[in-house]
C-alpha cells in the first residue's frame, strides 16, 4: 500500500437488527488504531432507529453522502441488499447473499467474507474433522456461506435443514448445480440425517442471547459428531454447551467473526490486517 494511503481515515459501518452486542465495531477500529490510521466504525441498528428492509436503500445513499468507505450488512438485510449495488464479487453472485459492501468513487461492491471467514476458522479449528456427510442447520445468508465453504472444505455431501422447507430445496439445488450432482440434499428427516452424519454445522440465530436455546434435539447429538457454530455472542452456545458435555468436539463462532472482519478490513481499507492479532483482541474480549 502506498504511504499516502496510511495517512487516510477510515468511516465504516454495521447495518443489521439487534446488532449492539456486535464485536466486530471493536475489531476494526482496534487494528485500525494498530495500522496507525484514522479509522470509526459505526453500528447503525435497524431495531433502535425503527426502520426496516424498506429503508436500506435510504441508509446506503446517507452512508455515501456522509463519506462512508465500507459497510458490513448482517441479519436480516444480506440478501435484501443486493439490488442495490453496482456490482458482486464472484462469492456473492454465488451465494446470493452479501456481507461486505464497499463504497467507493460512486459506485457500490458487494462482498461476502462469511464464506471465507467460516473456511478459515474451520481449516484451522477442525482440520482432520470426518467430513463425508455433514448436516447443516440453517438456509438463510449466512446459512449460503457457510455451506459453501463446507463444501470447498471437501464435505461429501451436506444435508440442508431449515424452517422453511423451499429455502432448504432451494439452497441444496444451488449447491449441487455449484459442486456436483448430489453434493446437497435438502433435509426432511434430522434424526435419520444425524444418524449418517460425522458432524454438525448450526448456521440459524437459535443460541444468541436474544433467541436462547437449542436448535435441535439434544438427543440427537453422539459422541462421534463434531459441531461448528456460527454464533459468537455467547461464545458458548447451548449448543456447544451440550455438545462438549456429550464428549463432541467443537467449534466456537469466534473464528469466524474474526476472519470475515479480517478480509472486510482489507476490502475497506486497501491495508493488510494482522489476523493473529486480531484473534487475540477478540479472545481479550472475553465470553
Amino acid at each position: 500500500m502506498s504511504a499516502n494511503a496510511k495517512q487516510q481515515s477510515f468511516l465504516c459501518g454495521l447495518i443489521g437488527s439487534g446488532i449492539q452486542a456486535s464485536r466486530t465495531p471493536a475489531m476494526h477500529e482496534r487494528e485500525g488504531d494498530e495500522q496507525g490510521v484514522r479509522y470509526m466504525y459505526k453500528k447503525i441498528d435497524t431495531e433502535i432507529l425503527g426502520l426496516t428492509v424498506d429503508d436500506l436503500p435510504e441508509l446506503l445513499t446517507a452512508a455515501e453522502r456522509m463519506g462512508f468507505c465500507g459497510l458490513n450488512i448482517t441479519f436480516p438485510f444480506k440478501q435484501a441488499v443486493i439490488p442495490l449495488l453496482d456490482e458482486l464479487s464472484d462469492d456473492a453472485r454465488a451465494l446470493n447473499a452479501v456481507n461486505t459492501v464497499v463504497l467507493r468513487d460512486g459506485r457500490r461492491i458487494g462482498y461476502n467474507t462469511d464464506c471465507s471467514g467460516f473456511g478459515e476458522s474451520f481449516r484451522r479449528g477442525l482440520p482432520d474433522a470426518k467430513r463425508d456427510v455433514v448436516v447443516q442447520l440453517g438456509a438463510g445468508g449466512a446459512g449460503a456461506a457457510v455451506a459453501h465453504a463446507a463444501l470447498k472444505q471437501g464435505v461429501g455431501k451436506l444435508y440442508v435443514r431449515d424452517s422453511d422447507l423451499a429455502r432448504a430445496e432451494t439452497l441444496a439445488a444451488s449447491l449441487s448445480g455449484a459442486f456436483g450432482a448430489g453434493r446437497a440434499a435438502a433435509c426432511t428427516d434430522l434424526a435419520a440425517a444425524m444418524d449418517e452424519a460425522d458432524g454438525l454445522i448450526h448456521a440459524t440465530p437459535t443460541g444468541m442471547a436474544k433467541f436462547p436455546g437449542m436448535p435441535l434435539p439434544a438427543e440427537l447429538l453422539q459422541a462421534r459428531h463434531w459441531v461448528a457454530e456460527i454464533v459468537y455472542f455467547p461464545l458458548e452456545t447451548d449448543l456447544l454447551r451440550v455438545a462438549a458435555a456429550k464428549g463432541c468436539r467443537t467449534l466456537n463462532g469466534g473464528g469466524m467473526a474474526v476472519f470475515q472482519a479480517v478480509d472486510a478490513f482489507r476490502h475497506f481499507t486497501g491495508l493488510e490486517p494482522d489476523a493473529e492479532r486480531m484473534l487475540r483482541h477478540f479472545a481479550s474480549m472475553g465470553a
